[in-house]
């Protein structure tokens, strides 16, 4: 996960540069500032690559296989705002790898289960994707770059963010049906709907002062609180 998210990162930055110079929220960034240089985010994107795949190979032959796959989402992702204004659903997908992936780590086969939660990391993070790429119509207008907030405007974005949201409660409460799960874990979930309420409430399309609260805080505190209450859920029924 963390060679994955390195390589994501540094690869996003590097191919962003340019961009990034140009945008005065993203001007301050270490490669637009010279702190780091376009070859050494290179370097440093190949350098976890090839740790990820190798990691892959200490767990089992499966996810070595599937490593090259994962790769190419989580990089091919930052070539995505070039060409479609669905390039949330494309990071989305790529974080959506993670409750798969961490399954195959473990039982080295597939199972319904964790896809109901890639599908909810899918929907959670291109909605507040969304929200956060509200700051950046403007710029991305001018610059023929693609965003929902580029395509529909704001109201609309938001109206699509949220529509995700409410697919991502769907999709987090469907392990419910097929798995025994006690109210730990149906508090869990009241908790994360209550934090995503919360969030569409603190950005309007006219007040877009509190985005990071939004999209940094609120989602941090989400996904903990969450994953708490989940890991507390199977502890006591043990």
């Amino acid at each position: 996960m963390v060679f994955a998210r390195n390589a994501a990162m540094a690869f996003n930055r590097y191919l962003d540069r340019n961009i990034d110079a140009q945008n005065p929220r993203t001007l301050v960034r270490d490669m637009p500032t010279g702190r780091i240089s376009a070859n050494e985010a290179l370097l440093f994107t190949i350098t976890n690559c090839l740790l990820f795949i190798v990691t892959t190979l200490f767990i089992n032959r499966l996810c070595l296989y599937l490593s090259p796959i994962a790769l190419a989402v989580v990089l091919g992702y930052s070539y995505t705002k070039r060409f479609t204004p669905l390039c949330h659903l494309v990071l989305g997908l790529g974080l959506a790898l993670a409750p798969i992936g961490a399954y195959l780590a473990i039982a080295g086969e597939f199972a319904l289960l964790p896809i109901f939660f890639s599908l909810a990391v899918l929907c959670w993070v291109s909605g507040f994707d969304i929200i956060y790429a509200l700051q950046d119509e403007e710029f991305d207008k001018q610059n023929k770059l693609n965003s929902i907030p580029a395509w529909l405007g704001k109201k609309k974005a938001l109206r699509v963010s949220s529509f995700l949201h409410v697919l991502t409660v769907l999709f987090v409460s469907l392990p419910l049906f097929f798995t025994p799960l006690s109210w730990f874990y149906i508090a869990g979930i009241l908790f994360f709907i209550i934090l995503l309420v919360y969030q569409h409430q603190l950005v309007k399309p006219d007040d877009l002062s509190r985005v990071d609260r939004a999209f940094f805080t609120t989602n941090g505190i989400a996904s903990v609180v969450f994953a708490t209450f989940f890991l507390l859920d199977v502890y006591l029924r043990k």
